[in-house]
């Protein structure tokens, strides 16, 4: 993981002196409101519906567990007592003090962490795969570009004031698990005519009001172009993009506009100012950036020890954990763990300050010292050696972390909705409650396999509700709290976007109308077919038909 240097240092803390004298002056009454509003955002800081909401950057979702002791000790003594994971790897403080922010600011410096563009109209938290660097399937690690997007881009002069707030997602896998095809820009791990690696360049994808997949601009990107050809792609869009209405300004709607070899063909004339020019990566400075993401020092292991093997065959319970919970690492003798904040009952992806200092403890005794946030709201323990998988599953059973339902349909993404968000049109936390407990049977939910369910309060759509494959959207009908269902969207390799099927729900139909589109699944699928493969198959006609057919 990236340590500061003293340069990194200096920055945070001069920063955290600057806003604390901004928060003074705003509570003396010397600001405004008005102008109070930009330089609280600098600093990740909303006023949310009931309380200040404070996002804090956990960049490309890595953490320490010295940082994540901080969050808690941060949650307990400045919040009540949790936070919230977002889908971009960030925490959110839901309750902090006004007053209070600075002194969180200034805690954060302490184990280097801020939440210095974590919103604003400015390159947000670039994500990436929550298993980057262990995971099977990975073609280059992501994280040491993460870090030099991450450096390019905080602070930049030219991009502090874009037309629009701008995500970048980053994957070295052959699976895509970092939603490349709905970011602003999108960098896939590619591979030219001769078998070198680096990336393909996506641009304009992205979720809200006006969801798109993106339009891949360029196969294949050598490495060591990476910031000159971003620059080029930031610069079209600085230039171009639309700043007369927040809704059109996103690079989305100028790539469509444009065309996607339009756009392409203006960032290539763009990139020929830039292309080998000073931001050209070096060998040295990938290699630089690489060296804070080398291996720890695994121990020689041997796949399937006894341990594990004979714990498999006495507990169902840890079988079933371990099928749905653990992933394949690449390393002989470990798995890496997803810990679910998705218990029955819990706001998906919260996390509590006591589960927080638990998960840190497990990070240092069954791991080296790392966690991830996954972009679906889970926390991940990397490396953890297999023998050692029956003693961790104990502990986090008892933290109420050991959920065996990562990928199945109550691992629901949600954003915090109406509870906490003003911009909100409907309360997202009851829902995915009422969700869980319909369908808290887990051989029923075993049965039913993956399927991704994904929650959005508003347009905003914080919860990637067009990318799953059923999708809830909370709409406002004359100040009612409303349902709208899409089914169809996915994430990965075959990204799609989903299609409302029809009238929304009130709050209480939701699970019904889940629980006949099972029905309909379950009555055709074919065997070994997954929801969306039948979906695909059938159409969405079947589903409209059972979810609106009259009740007598």
């Amino acid at each position: 993981m990236y340590r500061y240097d003293e340069v990194d240092h200096r920055l945070v803390r001069e920063r955290v002196d600057q806003f604390r004298d901004q928060t003074r002056r705003f509570l003396a009454g010397e600001l405004t409101e008005d102008e109070f509003r930009p330089l609280r955002l600098m600093n990740g800081l909303y006023v949310q519906r009931h309380a200040p909401m404070l996002r804090v950057a956990i960049p490309y979702g890595h953490l320490r567990s010295i940082q994540l002791r901080k969050l808690a000790d941060i949650a307990r003594r400045y919040d009540r007592g949790y936070g919230h994971l977002t889908t971009r790897q960030n925490i959110q403080f839901n309750w902090p003090e006004l007053a209070k922010v600075p002194d969180i600011l200034e805690e954060l410096s302490t184990v280097e962490m801020h939440a210095i563009q974590t919103s604003g109209n400015c390159v947000r938290n670039t994500t990436t795969d929550a298993f980057a660097g262990v995971a099977a399937d990975e073609l280059f690690d992501p994280r040491p570009y993460c870090e030099i997007i991450r450096q390019w881009s905080t602070l930049h002069p030219e991009f502090t004031f874009l037309p629009r707030k701008f995500k970048i997602a980053v994957s070295g896998s052959v699976e895509d698990r970092a939603a490349t095809m709905v970011h602003d820009i999108g960098l896939h791990v590619s591979r030219n005519a001769a078998g070198e690696s680096g990336f393909k360049v996506i641009v304009g994808g992205g979720l809200g009001r006006t969801p798109m997949v993106g339009e891949v601009i360029r196969e294949f990107l050598p490495r060591q172009h990476l910031l000159t050809y971003l620059d080029a792609v930031l610069r079209v869009y600085n230039r171009f993009g639309r700043r007369d209405n927040k809704y059109k300004a996103r690079i989305k709607i100028l790539v469509k506009a444009m065309t996607r070899e339009g756009f392409a063909a203006k960032v290539e004339d763009e990139w020929l100012h830039l292309k080998d020019g000073p931001a050209t990566l070096r060998e040295e400075d990938v290699e630089h950036y690489a060296s804070f993401f080398g291996d720890p020092e695994y121990a020689a292991l041997a796949d399937n020890p006894a341990e594990l093997t004979e714990a498999l065959a006495a507990d169902k319970a840890f079988a079933r954990w371990y099928e749905r919970n653990t992933k394949p690492h690449r390393h002989p003798g470990y798995r890496s763990v997803v810990l679910s904040l998705k218990e029955t009952g819990a706001p998906p992806g919260d996390i509590g300050a006591e589960q927080m200092e638990a998960a840190a403890e497990w990070a240092d005794r069954f791991g080296f010292g790392e966690l991830r946030v996954a972009h679906e709201q889970n926390l991940v323990l990397p490396d953890v050696a297999q023998k050692d998988l029956h003693a961790l599953w104990l502990e986090a059973r008892a933290q109420r972390m050991a959920t065996p339902n990562i990928g199945l349909l109550t691992d629901i993404i949600s954003c915090p909705g109406g509870d906490f968000c003003a911009l909100a049109n409907a309360r997202s936390i009851p829902v995915a409650n009422a969700i869980q407990k319909t369908f808290d049977d887990l051989d029923y939910l075993y049965d039913l396999g993956d399927i991704a369910c994904n929650f959005s309060g508003c347009m905003n759509a914080c919860g990637h509700h067009h990318i799953g494959n059923i999708g809830i959207l909370g709409v406002d009908k004359n100040g009612e709290e409303w349902y709208q269902i899409t089914l169809g969207g996915s994430q990965g390799s075959d990204t799609a976007i989903g299609k409302v099927i029809g009238p929304s729900f009130a709050q209480a139909d939701v699970p019904a109308a889940f629980a006949k589109i099972m029905q309909v699944y379950l009555e055709r699928r074919l065997l070994g077919e997954r929801f969306i493969e039948t979906l695909r198959r059938v159409g969405v006609e079947p589903f409209k038909e059972r979810v609106y057919a009259p009740v007598h």
